[in-house]
C-alpha cells in the first residue's frame, strides 16, 4: 500500500485508483459509498500496492482516522459527481451528531451534536464563509444571521468535508458545536490528465417534471507535476410542488378582542352595536341567545382553547437553478513551496410561487375586521384545549398569491502558500474573501377576498393534520364571493387609505437583499523541535466581517388598492391541489387566485410611483425603505473585526509504555463590533453602537493507543461563538400589517460562551470493522434568547404617529428583544459501528453495514416576559434528544446498492412560543434513500438515486401539551437515474 504526500502538503493521502469514493478519517456511517473498484488491492506496474476496492476504501477510512490527534470525521469525493448524496448537507447527515434542516426538501442547514447553524462554522477552502438564501416563512425566511444555507452549493463542487468536533488552538474560534470544511479538487489530488464527470435526469413523482443535473472535471498537471491546473462545473435544475395545510401559530380564544358574543351578551368589539358584530353599516348579525349559541361562545372565548390563526390548504410552486464553477492552479517552484490559488463561483437562482386559500379573521382585531366580527355557530375542544370542530359567521376568507424571485450570488478567491524553510521549520499563509449577495428583487403578495362569510367550518376530527376545510362558498366562481376588494374612490372630503372595520385586498410589494463579505488572513509558522516528537505551531489571523441588509416596501403600509375597472379579468386558478396528500373527502382542489401578471400591468405595481390618489394612498405605489416603519428593521449593517493569535504545541511520547500524541495551546480573540440601525425618531434615524469583548480560548486534545486496536481520544476546550446578526440591530422594526410586532435589537450582546469536554473510545476489532463511542459535555454559561411580551402598542414608549391613520394605539403588539441568558449544560454521547459481512459465505460476503446513534440532553430556563418572574425549562432549540442513522450496503466490484436511513426527534425552534403558546418546534422526521451503481466499464457507471422514497412530511408544531399543526407538508419523491464517467 503507498502512501502519498502532495506536494508541500504533509496530509496523508490515500489513493483509490478506480474508486468511487475515499473517505478519510470518516465516521464509518459514510464508509459505505467508499470506492467501488473490483479488487480489494492491486500492484500497480512501479510494483507499488495501490489501494483499489470497496474494502480497501474501507480499511483507508479507519486506518486515518486512527492516526489524526483531534476528534474529526472526513467525507473525501475522489472524482467530481461521486458523492453519496445530491446535497451537502444531505450527506453531513450521515455523520454522528450531524442532524439537518430542509426547506421544499432538501437540506438547508445543520445542527451538530445538539447545537444549530449559528453555532457552526463553515470554511470554504479555508476561508469562513457564509452563504444566504431565501426560504420559506415556515423555514425562517431569508437567512440573516449567521448560519450556512448549504443548499447554494451543488456537492459536486467538493471532494472532501472535514467536520471538527473537537477544538484546537490552530483552528479559528467562532464555533460552540463544530467547524466544517469544505474543500474544493485541486490538481495536485490527481496524477496527471483527468476528465470525470456525471448526467443525470431528476424526476419528482408529485410534480411529474424531468429535470437535468450534470457535472465536469477537468484537471492536469505539467513540467513533472510542478504544474496544475484544475476547472469544474455543475448545474442542476430542480422544479417540484409543495402541498400541505398549515396554520401560521394557533392562539387561544380571548386574542385579538375575542368572537362576536351571542345578543345579549357583551362583546368584546367596542364598535359592536347589540345586534351587530362590528359597526351597525356592515350588518353582520349577532346570533341569537339561545343556548347552544352561547355554549358555543363561552367554550370558543375561553383562554384554555385554542384554534389556528390563519388555517389554509396551500401549494408551494419551487423552481431552482443552480449553477457552480471552481477553478485551481498549483504551482511548486521547488520540493519546499507550493503555491496555490483558487476561485469558486456559485449562482442558485429560484422563483416561488405560493397559492393559499385562508380564512384571516381568526388573527386580526375589530379594527381589521376579525374576530369581533365573527361569530361561533358550534364549537368542540378536545381535553388539552384543541379545537376539534367549529362552524362560524362572518369569517374573511382570502385568497392569497404570493411570488418570489430570488437569486444568490457567492464568488471566493483565495490564495495558499506553503514553504518549508527546512526540514524543521516551515510557513503556512492564506488570504482570501468570501462573498455572498442575496437578492430578492421582486416579492410581491395579491389577495382576493369574500367579506363576512357564513358557514365556515374547520373539522380536525378525523386529522389534525388534515381537517376537513368548508368554506361556505363556491371558490372556484370567477364572479363568486372572492373579489379584489378595493377601497372606494370619494368624490369630496380626504381620500382614506382603508376601509373601516375591514380587511381589503392587499398589493403587497417587498424588495429585499443581504451581502456578507469575508475578508481573511492567517499566517501560521511550525517549528518541529523535536522531529516527530514535539513542535510548536504559532500563527495568527484577521477578519473583517461585513454583513448588510436592505428592504423597500410602500409607502401605503396598509398596503390597500382601489378597486379595479369594471370588466377587468385579474383572476386564474389552481387546480388539482392535493395530489397524495389524502385530503378528507369534499376537500377543496381547486380556488381562484389573483393573475399577478394581469395586476401587475392593469395597476402598474412595479412603477415606483403615484400612479392616482393622494400619496400614501390606495393608489400608490411608491417605495420606501429606512422612513417605513414597517421595512426599517430590516435596514441595518454590522462591521466585525477579529484580531487572533494562537500558540499550540503538538507531542508524540511513549507514557508507560503506551503511545500518547496530542496538542495544547490557547488563542485570543479580540471582537470589535460596529453595528448601525434606524430608529424611528425623525422616520428613521441612524444610530451607530460600538461594543469591544475578547476571550482566552484554552485546548487540549490527547490520544492514547492502548491497545493496537483500542484508542482513547480525550479532549477539553473554552469556546465561543458570536451573537446572531439580527439581534445586534441597535434599531428596530414595527410590523403593522399581518402579525402585529416590533422588535428591538441589542448590539451590547456577549458572545455564547462554553467549556467543553469530549472523549472518544474506539475499537478497530478487525479489518474495516469498528465500534466507536463518543461522550461529549459542554457547559454553555453565557447564552442568548429572545424575550417576548404581548403590550398595547401605547405602552411601548414609542410614538403613535408610527401607526397607520387607522390604528388607536390599543392594539395589541409582541415586541421582542434579545437579552443575554445564563445558558446551561449539554451532554451527550454517540454510538458508531461499521460491520463487513467478510466472514459470511458466497456472495453474503459482499454485504455490510454501517449504524450510529446519538443522544443529546440539554434544558435552558427561558424567561418569558420582562415583567414576570416565570420561566420556561425546555430544550435547547434546534436540539433533537435522539438522532440515528443506518445503511445496509452490498458491493461484489462490479454491482453495488445501498439503502440509507436517517431519523431526527422533534425539537424545539422557538422558546417561548408566539401567541398564548410554550414553544414551536418541527417534529420527528425519519428520511429513506437509496442508491444503485452498475459498472459497465472502468470509463463508465450506470447509477440510479432514490431521495426521500417515503415522502416524508415537513411536520412544524406549536404547544408541547397540544402539538398542534402549523405546517404539514410534502413535497413527493425524487429518482434520479444517469451515467458518470472518467477518463
Amino acid at each position: 500500500m503507498a502512501i502519498h504526500a502532495a506536494r508541500g502538503v504533509r496530509t496523508l493521502t490515500w489513493l483509490a485508483c478506480g474508486a468511487s469514493l475515499a473517505v478519510l478519517a470518516v465516521s464509518p456511517a459514510y464508509a459505505q459509498d467508499a470506492a467501488q473498484g473490483a479488487t480489494d488491492e492491486a500492484v500497480a506496474p512501479e510494483g507499488e500496492i495501490v489501494v483499489t476496492g470497496f474494502r480497501a476504501s474501507l480499511d483507508a477510512a479507519l486506518n486515518a482516522k486512527r492516526a489524526d490527534g483531534g476528534i474529526v470525521d472526513v467525507i473525501k469525493a475522489e472524482d467530481i459527481g461521486k458523492f453519496p448524496d445530491t446535497n451537502l448537507a444531505e450527506s453531513l447527515q450521515r455523520i454522528p451528531g450531524v442532524v439537518i434542516d430542509r426547506d421544499a426538501g432538501e437540506g438547508r442547514s445543520i445542527v451538530v451534536r445538539g447545537l444549530g447553524q449559528d453555532f457552526t462554522r463553515i470554511r470554504i477552502n479555508g476561508i469562513e464563509a457564509l452563504a444566504t438564501t431565501g426560504g420559506t416563512d415556515s423555514s425562517g425566511g431569508a437567512n440573516r444571521s449567521r448560519g450556512f444555507d448549504f443548499n447554494v452549493f451543488a456537492s459536486e463542487l467538493f471532494n472532501s468535508i472535514t467536520v471538527r468536533k473537537s477544538a484546537s488552538a490552530n483552528v479559528d474560534e467562532g464555533s460552540l458545536g463544530a467547524t466544517v470544511d469544505l474543500q474544493a479538487a485541486r490538481p495536485f489530488d490527481y496524477n496527471g490528465l483527468r476528465i470525470a464527470g456525471s448526467i443525470k435526469g431528476r424526476y419528482n413523482d408529485l410534480n411529474e417534471k424531468i429535470d437535468p443535473r450534470a457535472a465536469l472535471l477537468i484537471s492536469n498537471t505539467f513540467a513533472d507535476g510542478r504544474f496544475g491546473v484544475l476547472v469544474s462545473a455543475a448545474y442542476s435544475k430542480r422544479r417540484l410542488n409543495e402541498e400541505g395545510f398549515s396554520t401560521v401559530r394557533w392562539d387561544n380564544g380571548p386574542s385579538s378582542q375575542g368572537f362576536c358574543a351571542p345578543i345579549g351578551l357583551t362583546s368584546q368589539g367596542t364598535n359592536a352595536t347589540q345586534a351587530t358584530c362590528g359597526p351597525a353599516a356592515q350588518g353582520v348579525a349577532r346570533l341569537p341567545n339561545t343556548p347552544a349559541n352561547v355554549a358555543a361562545y363561552n367554550a370558543a372565548n375561553d383562554p384554555n382553547n385554542f384554534h389556528p390563526r390563519l388555517p389554509r390548504y396551500g401549494r408551494l410552486t419551487h423552481d431552482q437553478d443552480r449553477l457552480g464553477v471552481t477553478a485551481s492552479v498549483q504551482w511548486a517552484p521547488s520540493d519546499n513551496t507550493t503555491i496555490t490559488a483558487e476561485f469558486l463561483y456559485a449562482k442558485l437562482k429560484a422563483t416561488r410561487q405560493e397559492d393559499f386559500l385562508e380564512a384571516i379573521s381568526f388573527s386580526r382585531n375589530a379594527a381589521q375586521g376579525g374576530k369581533p366580527q365573527t361569530s361561533v355557530v358550534e364549537a368542540q375542544y378536545d381535553t388539552n384545549g384543541a379545537l376539534l370542530y367549529g362552524v362560524y359567521n362572518g369569517v374573511d376568507v382570502r385568497a392569497e398569491s404570493r411570488f418570489d424571485k430570488l437569486s444568490t450570488t457567492f464568488t471566493q478567491p483565495t490564495l495558499t502558500i506553503e514553504h518549508a524553510f527546512s526540514d524543521s521549520v516551515r510557513i503556512n499563509a492564506r488570504i482570501g474573501r468570501a462573498e455572498s449577495k442575496f437578492r430578492n428583487p421582486i416579492q410581491t403578495t395579491t389577495t382576493l377576498d369574500a367579506l363576512n362569510v357564513n358557514g365556515y367550518t374547520l373539522d380536525f376530527r378525523e386529522s389534525d393534520r388534515k381537517p376537513f376545510i368548508g368554506y361556505g362558498f363556491d371558490p372556484t366562481n370567477p364572479n363568486g364571493a372572492l373579489q379584489l376588494v378595493g377601497v372606494p374612490v370619494v368624490t369630496s372630503g380626504t381620500q382614506p387609505a382603508t376601509v373601516p372595520n375591514t380587511t381589503t385586498s392587499e398589493i403587497r410589494i417587498r424588495p429585499q437583499g443581504a451581502n456578507n463579505r469575508n475578508d481573511v488572513l492567517h499566517v501560521d509558522l511550525v517549528w518541529d523541535i523535536v522531529p516527530d516528537a514535539f513542535s510548536v505551531n504559532i500563527g495568527g489571523d484577521y477578519k473583517k466581517y461585513t454583513f448588510d441588509t436592505y428592504e423597500f416596501r410602500r409607502v401605503n403600509q396598509n398596503d390597500t388598492i382601489f378597486a379595479p375597472a369594471p370588466g377587468s379579468n385579474l383572476t386564474t386558478m389552481v387546480e388539482g391541489f392535493g395530489k397524495g396528500l389524502g385530503m378528507p373527502n369534499g376537500s377543496v382542489t381547486n380556488w381562484l387566485i389573483p393573475d399577478l401578471k394581469a395586476i401587475a400591468a392593469a395597476y402598474d405595481i412595479y412603477c415606483n410611483c403615484l400612479k392616482s390618489g393622494p400619496a400614501g394612498g390606495p393608489g400608490d405605489f411608491t417605495l420606501s425603505s429606512i422612513t417605513n416603519g414597517n421595512a426599517r428593521g430590516n435596514n441595518r449593517r454590522i462591521v466585525e473585526k477579529d484580531k487572533s493569535g494562537f500558540l499550540m504545541f503538538d507531542f508524540k511520547q511513549d507514557v508507560l509504555g503506551i503511545p500518547v500524541r496530542g496538542n495544547f495551546g490557547v488563542r485570543y480573540v479580540e471582537t470589535d463590533v460596529t453595528a448601525q440601525g434606524y430608529q424611528a425618531a425623525g422616520g428613521g434615524t441612524l444610530v451607530t453602537v460600538q461594543n469591544k469583548y475578547e476571550d482566552w480560548l484554552p485546548s487540549l486534545n490527547l490520544s492514547a493507543n492502548v491497545t493496537d486496536d483500542l484508542i482513547v481520544r480525550l479532549a477539553a476546550a473554552r469556546v465561543m461563538a458570536r451573537p446572531q446578526l439580527g439581534n445586534l440591530n441597535p434599531g428596530g422594526s414595527i410590523t403593522t400589517t399581518g402579525n402585529l410586532s416590533v422588535t428591538v435589537g441589542n448590539p451590547f450582546l456577549q458572545p455564547f460562551r462554553a467549556n467543553t469536554l469530549d472523549a472518544s473510545f474506539e475499537w478497530y476489532h478487525g479489518k474495516g470493522a469498528f465500534i466507536g463511542l463518543g461522550l461529549f459535555y459542554k457547559d454553555i454559561g453565557t447564552y442568548i434568547q429572545s424575550l417576548r411580551n404581548n403590550i398595547p402598542f401605547n405602552q411601548t414608549g414609542l410614538p403613535l404617529n408610527l401607526l397607520p391613520a387607522n390604528f388607536t394605539g390599543d392594539e395589541i403588539f409582541q415586541v421582542t428583544t434579545p437579552i443575554n441568558t445564563s445558558g446551561g449544560p449539554l451532554k451527550g454521547f454517540e454510538i458508531n459501528v461499521q460491520q463487513p459481512f467478510d466472514f459470511l459465505p458466497g456472495f453474503l460476503k459482499h454485504f455490510g453495514m454501517t449504524a450510529n446513534y446519538t443522544r443529546v440532553k440539554s434544558k435552558i430556563d427561558y424567561q418569558v416576559s420582562p415583567t414576570s418572574t416565570q420561566i420556561i425549562r425546555d430544550d435547547l432549540l434546534n436540539l433533537s434528544p435522539e438522532s440515528w442513522n443506518a445503511t445496509l450496503y452490498y458491493d461484489d466490484g462490479k454491482f453495488s446498492a445501498r439503502g440509507s436511513v436517517a431519523y431526527r426527534s422533534a425539537y424545539l425552534q422557538r422558546v417561548p412560543g408566539q401567541n398564548n403558546n410554550d414553544v414551536e418546534g418541527k417534529n420527528s422526521t425519519l428520511n429513506v434513500d437509496a442508491q444503485l451503481t452498475y459498472k459497465i466499464n472502468d470509463v463508465f457507471e450506470l447509477t440510479l438515486e432514490g431521495v426521500n422514497l417515503t415522502d416524508e412530511y415537513n411536520d412544524q408544531f406549536i404547544s408541547r401539551d397540544r402539538n398542534s399543526a402549523v405546517v404539514y407538508s410534502h413535497t413527493g419523491r425524487e429518482f434520479l437515474a444517469g451515467v458518470r464517467f472518467k477518463f
